[in-house]
């Protein structure tokens, strides 16, 4: 009786487990093939891992906000290129509900304060790119509650020094970068020159 419990206990562990490491089901391949057509891929992190990467940046057609809502359909999206796109505030309320989201380049687009109000609930972002947006210090206010961001790219944007510390008081852990900071180079320091010898004197 004992060995039939202890087997019975076994096929349930496994089943569990089995459970548990059941992948995640294939994207949508409609939407796989829409992405596709605005000149965009979609493919899995790595070999092991069927998570979506799903790049829009380097389309051959112009990406607006009706190419997110295509996006919006594909499910785990772990990485979101739309860099340099055509995209909207408006198009970033597509993108609320993609939880699993933990890095999104947005830089080079249209994108202002109000589209970062769309992103507040993406808690597993860790990775943001905002370079040569409309954001400003008021727009960091919609980051504050996502405690994975640990980079932040904000050169070329509205944001100021003082929007910087202001965000770092609520997520210290973050890294922001707001660009190089160029130094003039020095010119280098002249060699001393060999000293001349002295005429002898006549004795």
């Amino acid at each position: 009786m004992k060995n039939l419990l202890a087997a019975a206990v076994l096929v349930s562990l496994a089943g569990t487990t089995f459970a548990q490491e059941t992948p995640p089901p294939a994207p949508d391949p409609a939407a796989v093939q829409a992405v596709k057509d605005f000149g965009g891929n979609v493919m899995p992190i790595a070999q092991n891992d069927p998570r979506l990467d799903v790049t829009l940046h380097l389309a051959d057609k112009d990406v607006t906000d009706d190419a997110l809502v295509v996006v919006a359909k594909l499910q785990p999206i772990v990485w979101l290129n739309l860099a340099g796109t055509k995209i909207t505030d408006a198009g970033l309320a597509n993108l609320a509900g993609l939880t699993t989201l933990e890095k999104l380049h947005l830089e080079r687009t249209a994108i202002t304060d109000a589209g970062l109000a769309h992103l507040a609930a993406l808690e597993n972002l860790n990775y943001l790119n905002l370079y040569g947006t409309q954001v400003t210090d008021a727009g960091l206010e919609h980051l504050k509650g996502l405690k994975n961001l640990k980079r932040l790219y904000v050169w070329q944007t509205g944001i100021t020094p003082e929007g910087i510390a202001k965000f770092k008081e609520a997520l210290p852990e973050a890294q922001v970068t707001a660009g190089l900071e160029l130094k003039p180079a020095e010119p280098p320091a002249e060699e001393p020159k060999p000293e001349e010898p002295k005429p002898e004197e006549n004795m």
